[in-house]
């Protein structure tokens, strides 16, 4: 993990990722991007729009922003780390995109709320966004930990052949984590699968994602939710992950809105990757 994006709105929320953020850039020799986005009228960012009047005002927000950054990047958790100071006018959504694709960042690292959701974090469903949208790996943090481990992956998938990507993506994650990686399948009483059929899914899923040391743990519970989060706390997984789908939303990959019940419900981290069209 060389290059990380903390989008940080400066709240203790945001600080909690960049904390993790600052673990995983030390044990890696990585570099941070750290960055803020002002949502300003236009006629405060474009002087050609702007009246006179106007600039002094701008120019408080960008000298706000940068006093925060300062105070930031002066935390003991950074010492020795390359941090790049990055304030974005675009929304939140279109700026993490924007920043994270220019720089070719590896990892995205937001801090959420559990009981609230996704939507405490920044601008509301912008951070939904970029979880369900960002081809980037995105971490969501939910809460702050001393000592951020990641020695192993929980990884959750319904062994649908268009979700190959994402367990393709998880595995690069977990070999430059250097994390081992547990993959699980739950079967619930409402999508009840036999035996001969999860054999049968398991074995096409295999050859799909070309993996000849593919294995994969078969999990019974009421339900798929409580089946990840209740195997998480047996195996003490460090962190979960899921993926998402970009044009039909989180729910493509498992059933409903199970990858935002996930971040919601679950004590650890989560990481999502993208399932591509």
């Amino acid at each position: 993990m060389k290059k990380i994006l903390v989008p940080t709105d400066f709240s203790p929320l945001a600080e909690n990722a960049l904390k993790v953020a600052a673990k995983i850039a030390k044990k890696h020799n990585g570099e941070i991007f750290l960055l803020h986005l002002l949502d300003l009228p236009l006629d405060l960012i474009d002087p050609k729009a702007s009246s006179s009047s106007d600039l002094p005002e701008s120019i408080f927000f960008m000298k706000l922003a940068h006093q925060r950054f300062t105070a930031a990047m002066n935390k003991d958790y950074l010492k020795d780390i390359k941090v790049h100071e990055t304030v974005e006018f675009n929304e939140a959504f279109d700026g993490i995109m924007k920043v994270g694709e220019k720089h070719n960042c590896d990892l995205i690292i937001m801090g959420s709320h559990g009981a609230e959701g996704l939507k405490e974090v920044f601008v509301g469903s912008n951070t939904e966004k970029v979880v369900r949208y960002s081809k980037i790996p995105v971490l969501v943090i939910k809460s702050e930990t001393e000592e951020f481990k990641a020695k192993h992956l929980l990884f959750a998938t319904n062994l649908a052949l268009e979700t190959a990507e994402s367990y393709e993506n998880a595995r690069k994650f977990s070999k430059k984590m250097n994390v081992d990686m547990t993959t699980v399948f739950v079967n619930t009483v409402g999508k009840f699968r036999t035996s001969d059929h999860i054999d049968e899914q398991i074995e096409k899923f295999k050859n799909k994602v070309n993996d000849p040391n593919f294995k994969i743990v078969v999990r019974n519970d009421k339900n798929t939710e409580d089946g990840i989060l209740n195997f998480a706390n047996k195996m003490k997984a460090d962190v979960i992950g899921i993926g998402t789908h970009g044009r039909k939303g989180i729910s493509r990959l498992l059933n409903g809105s199970l990858s935002e019940h996930i971040v919601n419900h679950a004590k650890r981290p989560v990481i999502t990757f993208n399932i591509s069209e």
